[in-house]
């Protein structure tokens, strides 16, 4: 997921700190959703910021 959060950043020309600061995620929380899980809430706030679906950001491919 964090790859995919990655390139969405990239495409938006936005930095995936700026992203936490904009939705207000704690510093650095995003890059650890690799091996922590993060809440439903978080993934959908996101989602809904690059208007794409949670099972997108979710998927693997």
């Amino acid at each position: 997921m964090y790859s995919k959060i990655k390139a969405l950043c990239k495409a938006k020309k936005v930095s995936v700190s700026k992203l936490e600061t904009e939705l207000g995620f704690s510093r650095g929380s995003i890059c650890k959703w690799s091996v922590n899980a993060p809440s439903i809430d978080k993934v959908k706030a996101v989602a809904d910021y690059f208007g794409v679906t949670v099972d997108y950001l979710l998927s693997k491919e």
